[in-house]
């Protein structure tokens, strides 16, 4: 995922290079037209799977414009599922459902953001590709969801906290043999409110003046009050190095389509 993450990076660098170029060129009167542009997106980040959560994004055009160039302004809301860096999928030998070995908590973050988006470059009539700046901030709103696990006990099959588990067992000699439902726990949910700030890049690239396809690229910070616990003692001193932290950043990409107006 680093180097996935490492190239890209590459590639934006290379785009920006003839930046003193893109910022000469004027914007094209037919684009111009379009005063909001709205898109659904799925996101991935370095905290995260392949499919790390699920955004929407609304930027508006503005009367004003900043240094001269086009600004709008920009709406997004993003659900995402933050991970522990030392979650491994493990199974009970190699049969049964798979399980998180050691997982005791979900975290998942709801983050309503507003900021500006600032067009650096306009592509001409229906080629090439438009390039973004962004900059937003706003709430990030925890979930701490338990992770349950299925257990059993000769015939008898039931679903506990992980929290209850130590091991492949509980206390009353309960072997685990897989995950619990999804939605278990989710009436013990708890919440926690922070505050997340990003920066990043999108890149246009329409097929038709009224649709548009492409990707957000950027870089996301947040902080919680308090330490968040997904995978409980996974460094030998407890430190805040072993991945349950209270303030977090994430590269991410988002790859997102919608309409403009």
């Amino acid at each position: 995922m680093k180097t996935i993450y490492g190239i890209l990076g590459l590639m934006v660098g290379i785009w920006l290079l003839p930046s003193q170029t893109m910022l000469a060129q004027r914007v094209d009167s037919e684009d111009d037209s379009y005063s909001t542009i709205t898109t659904f997106g799925i996101t991935t980040n370095t905290n995260s799977g392949i499919v790390g959560g699920f955004a929407f994004r609304q930027s508006k055009l503005l009367s004003s414009s900043l240094f001269g160039l086009p600004q709008y302004r920009y709406l997004s809301v993003e659900l995402v599922n933050v991970k522990h860096p030392k979650e491994l999928r493990s199974s009970i030998n190699n049969v049964g459902s798979g399980y998180l070995d050691g997982k005791e908590n979900y975290l998942f973050v709801l983050r309503p953001q507003y900021g500006r988006e600032v067009k650096l470059f306009q592509r001409s009539s229906d080629e090439g590709i438009a390039i973004s700046g962004i900059l937003a901030a706003g709430p990030s709103v925890g979930i701490i969801k338990p992770y349950y696990l299925e257990v059993s006990y000769g015939n008898q099959t039931r679903s506990v906290p992980a929290s209850q588990v130590n091991g492949f067992a509980t206390s009353a000699g309960e072997t685990v043999t897989g995950a619990g439902g999804f939605f278990q726990g989710i009436g013990e949910s708890k919440l926690t409110v922070g505050l997340n700030v990003k920066a990043a890049l999108s890149f246009e690239l329409s097929a038709f003046r009224n649709n548009t396809t492409g990707v957000e690229i950027g870089f996301l910070a947040e902080a919680f009050p308090n330490r968040i616990i997904i995978i409980p003692n996974s460094s030998p001193n407890g430190s805040r190095e072993d991945g349950n932290r209270s303030f977090f950043t994430t590269g991410y990409i988002t790859l997102f389509f919608g309409s403009k107006k």
